[in-house]
């Protein structure tokens, strides 16, 4: 009260935001400094207290006392948690930078983050070379592939949304394979036609090489696109087609690496090559998705048993997903979609087993090590700009980044062509704009180019690289926020789905499922009902534990709604109340109902009732087999109808069988088939319902 406002008082400013991390960056340079300046013999510099040690003039022996060392009270050896150390610092610097960036909302509304990233390991990097003279660390690809990109790839494969990944990735497909393999043989085979002019310095560059490079060029980066994407919150199909395509086309892009590296140190390529790369992209892939399989069932059958430690249920999660990451890279296969397959197996089973906190943790514990990774890759790549070496070609750079446009344009236009055809829900032109305007490229690129071998032609691509990347994400990033509010492209819902919207949902799934069973075309619903039955009866018995395996979702869902009430009431305070409110929830489930007066059926024999069975298995599948027609005449007359004799009864069903054996058997000719027929209603029966049957054909 005597010296102003509280702390809680005070606003912080912009500016004053900005001057703490300006001053912080300065204390981080000063540290990256001193941390190089800090050698010597034994890397330890002792501090004693000021004791000397004299010879006693008493000693009558004549001896002298030898020098004793003291004790030492502080001691420094920077040495010894040096990397460490920087480690956390480079990790503290981004994560400051990011809590900067967003409180500052001026720059972070008109740039993206990836962009103020980049310009802070710019700084940081042009800083470290002009004080110390040396260059910073780079973007290593091993730290790269091993560390960095794996937990961005588990977050985004472990917290994919199934159903619009299932529903278009076809779509998907065609533009991770097909597409990617088009720009891969367009640029290269453009760039090789560019090195070929006179005066442009590029004739050493030849044809495999500029497949190498238009290899490494050409796949959109999963880090750049999350990046962006996030941020301008695009609508969920437009999100999952640019995003899928990233995740997906990793293995087109090893095979097609590593095939051109092979071809380019032979100089000669033959056709038995070029057929072993074939294989080689479906081994790539496919073992890639079998031994993320393998370790998601692992996975999920060990989260079964630990309902007494509680504790290292997320460990479980971590420690799998990133050992299948590492056993498809032993293999060289494609680590990106080893991930995604564990991840997309082992969550609907583990998330069954763990408990709630368990869950929160793995969620949050993924979100924040993605988000620290994807910082730290962006500062990497400002800093390793810096660091070097390049060799400046116009003529390739400026082709480079032209053709990565026109090659994104033309694939995206000219494979919709062809994907509307097949598709119910069409790809407009605004749509097409935005996944053509969205292939980003990013530190997979860089990282590729970074394992060439050293030469000036690597330093050159590697310079061509950094300036796509640059282009990609600092003009397409920065101006698709506004293009996307100027074409008025659909956004994404912020609020999550009802249970109504949920429970309608799958009604209309097991409504479709039911319609492609009678038409006979077996599409995905008939499929994905088939994999649904096969998994409630066999895998949820093995992988999930106790009577969750077999309880239907909704009311698992109810059971979760009622213990979080409960936990909520608990941790209040409120357990006083947790008796009368789980008794008034629980107990309207419970209470017994009268059960609803049913019409007296007559009964039917056993023999009679297997026979009916067999009728309807041999023939109720059959669903190619044209029936006859009905009329009213075949219509059985209805056992509660007053005046109906029992014996009259007992013939139309003996008819009726008869009648109904012969139709279900044998199939009608097109030139029999009856017309359109309705059957009309008599006045004179009480109790029958107006049926209006209208069979034109049955496929």
């Amino acid at each position: 009260k005597l010296f102003g406002p509280t702390l809680q008082q005070v606003r912080f400013s912009p500016r004053l935001t900005a001057a703490f991390l300006c001053v912080f960056l300065l204390v981080f340079l000063r540290c990256a400094s001193a941390s190089r300046d800090v050698v010597s013999g034994s890397n330890e510099t002792w501090i004693r207290p000021a004791r000397s040690t004299q010879e006693d003039p008493h000693d009558h022996h004549g001896n002298s006392t030898e020098h004793k060392k003291a004790f030492p009270v502080l001691a420094f050896n920077f040495e010894h948690v040096r990397k460490p150390f920087e480690i956390s610092m480079w990790i503290l610097l981004a994560l400051l930078m990011k809590l900067g960036f967003h409180i500052i909302p001026r720059i972070s509304h008109v740039v993206p983050e990836s962009c103020l990233l980049i310009v802070v390991g710019l700084l940081v990097g042009g800083t470290i070379k002009a004080v110390e003279g040396t260059n910073a660390p780079v973007l290593d690809s091993k730290l790269f592939f091993l560390y960095l990109l794996p937990p961005i790839i588990l977050d985004a494969g472990y917290f994919l949304p199934i159903r619009p990944f299932t529903e278009n990735l076809g779509t998907i497909l065609v533009f991770a394979v097909l597409g990617t393999l088009w720009n891969v043989f367009f640029i290269g085979g453009t760039m090789f036609a560019v090195c070929q002019i006179d005066g442009a310095g590029l004739a050493d560059v030849d044809l495999l090489s500029c497949l190498l490079f238009g290899s490494i060029i050409s796949a959109v980066d999963p880090v750049a696109v999350l990046a962006v994407f996030e941020e301008i919150h695009i609508n969920e199909l437009l999100h999952i087609l640019v995003f899928g395509e990233s995740l997906l086309n990793d293995a087109v892009t090893v095979v097609l690496y590593h095939l051109f590296k092979e071809f380019s140190h032979e100089g000669s390529v033959s056709v038995g090559d070029a057929l072993l790369g074939v294989v080689c992209f479906f081994v790539v892939s496919l073992g890639g998705i079998l031994v993320g399989f393998i370790y998601g069932i692992l996975g999920a059958f060990t989260s079964r048993f630990t309902s007494h430690t509680r504790v290292i249920e997320p460990l479980f999660v971590f420690l799998y997903s990133y050992m299948a990451y590492l056993s498809a890279e032993v293999f060289h296969l494609s680590g990106i979609m080893s991930l995604i397959a564990c991840g997309v197996i082992m969550r609907p089973y583990v998330e069954a087993n763990i408990s709630h906190k368990s869950y929160t943790t793995v969620k949050y514990f993924l979100k924040m090590w993605s988000s620290v990774s994807e910082t730290l890759i962006f500062i990497f790549l400002g800093v390793s700009t810096v660091a070097g070496p390049h060799d400046w070609n116009w003529t390739f750079v400026v082709f480079t980044v032209f053709l990565c446009l026109v090659s994104r344009v033309l694939g995206v236009i000219g494979l919709t062509s062809i994907i509307n055809k097949f598709r119910i829900v069409k790809l407009t032109k605004k749509d097409q704009f935005i996944v053509a305007y969205g292939g980003l490229r990013g530190a997979i690129a860089f990282s590729l180019g970074f394992l060439l071998t050293d030469s000036k032609m690597k330093h050159m691509f590697l310079t061509a690289i950094i300036t796509v990347i640059f282009f990609t994400v600092f003009v397409q990033g920065m101006t698709i926020r506004p293009l996307v509010e100027l074409l008025a492209v659909k956004r994404k819902k912020e609020s999550k789905g009802s249970i109504n919207e949920e429970i309608h949902t799958q009604f209309l799934d097991h409504l479709l499922t039911g319609i492609e069973d009678v038409c006979g075309h077996y599409g995905h619903h008939h499929w994905k009902d088939k994999l649904n039955r096969f998994n409630k009866k066999y895998v949820k018995k093995w992988l999930i534990a106790g009577e969750r395996s077999t309880e239907p979702q909704l009311i698992s869902f109810y059971n979760k709604l009622e213990l979080k009430q409960a936990m909520m009431l608990v941790e209040s305070g409120s357990t006083s109340k947790l008796p009368s409110v789980m008794s008034s929830v629980s107990m309207q489930n419970i209470q017994p109902r009268e059960p609803p007066r049913r019409r007296a059926m007559p009964s039917i024999s056993k023999s009679r009732e297997e026979e009916i069975r067999k009728l309807l298995r041999a023939n109720l599948q059959n669903t190619r087999q044209r029936l006859r027609s009905y009329s009213r005449h075949d219509l059985m007359i209805d056992p509660f109808e007053d005046n109906v004799s029992e014996v009259h009864l007992r013939k139309q069903r003996v008819e009726m069988g008869r009648r109904m054996s012969h139709y279900l058997t044998v199939p009608a000719n097109r030139q029999e088939a009856p017309p359109v027929r309705k059957v009309g209603f008599q006045p004179g029966q009480r109790n029958i319902h107006k049926l209006s049957l209208y069979y034109d054909k049955v496929i």
